[in-house]
């Protein structure tokens, strides 16, 4: 093929040879229009539909995380970890994929699993289940305090308050959230009944907390929940 380089040497005008295209040459051309259209378009989502931009680029994945010796020594099977699968297929309406983890109740196993969970697997949101109370063994929310940037106590304040109506006990939970990098973390109490109270009190606040710490756009199933965002 002939080339700009070897245009002198050869016995066609240099004009021509400054005018031929080859088809390697048509191809970048081609790659490089294809690439601009598609730079202008998520450009444009960007722009004026950031969240449309967020749930093409974005793979959501959602870590349940429950924290349980018994559990994890097989003296029970884990009904935690279902039922809060359950309620979030139930309140999500994207596509998304749980990742769900069992450990013991130890603060260097529970810390490591959330640092995993968070860094490795790339999980916007974290919830956890078990080892919020005040016996010696519960030190979830000390795990969850030691990986985070900044916390998030009002979570902690309203599923005390939602659980208090059914039971004077609530008093004696200590779950609490936090933020690690883009991804939040929420500690939730150990029952099922228990797990589904304080997710519906809490979930709709979560999609915007997740969009505010750059995560990905979480779409809420209305005829289960209701999402809050504030309007622009």
């Amino acid at each position: 093929m002939l080339t700009v380089e070897h245009s002198f040497q050869a016995s066609k005008p240099v004009c021509w040879a400054w005018c031929y295209t080859s088809p390697l040459t048509t191809r970048h051309s081609l790659f490089a229009i294809r690439y601009s259209l598609l730079t202008t378009r998520y450009s444009l989502l960007a722009t004026h539909y950031p969240p449309l931009l967020a749930m093409t680029l974005s793979t959501i994945n959602i870590g349940i995380l429950t924290i349980s010796d018994r559990a994890s020594q097989g003296v029970y099977q884990d009904e935690s970890g279902p039922a809060i699968l359950a309620v979030l297929r139930e309140y999500i309406a994207n596509d998304w994929t749980p990742i769900m983890r069992l450990v013991p109740d130890e603060q260097p196993l529970i810390e490591a699993e959330l640092r995993r969970l968070t860094d490795e697997d790339g999980c916007c949101l974290v919830v956890t289940t078990g080892g919020t109370g005040p016996a010696p063994r519960d030190v979830t929310p000390e795990a969850t305090a030691a990986v985070c940037d900044k916390m998030l106590p009002g979570f902690g304040e309203l599923m005390r308050a939602v659980s208090l109506q059914y039971v004077p006990t609530a008093i004696l939970s200590r779950q609490t959230a936090g933020i690690r990098g883009r991804s939040l973390i929420v500690n939730l109490p150990g029952k099922p009944k228990s797990i589904r109270e304080c997710l519906a009190a809490v979930f709709p606040a979560i999609p915007y907390c997740i969009d505010l710490i750059g995560g990905p756009y979480i779409t809420g199933n209305p005829e289960h929940v209701t999402v809050f965002r504030p309007k622009a």
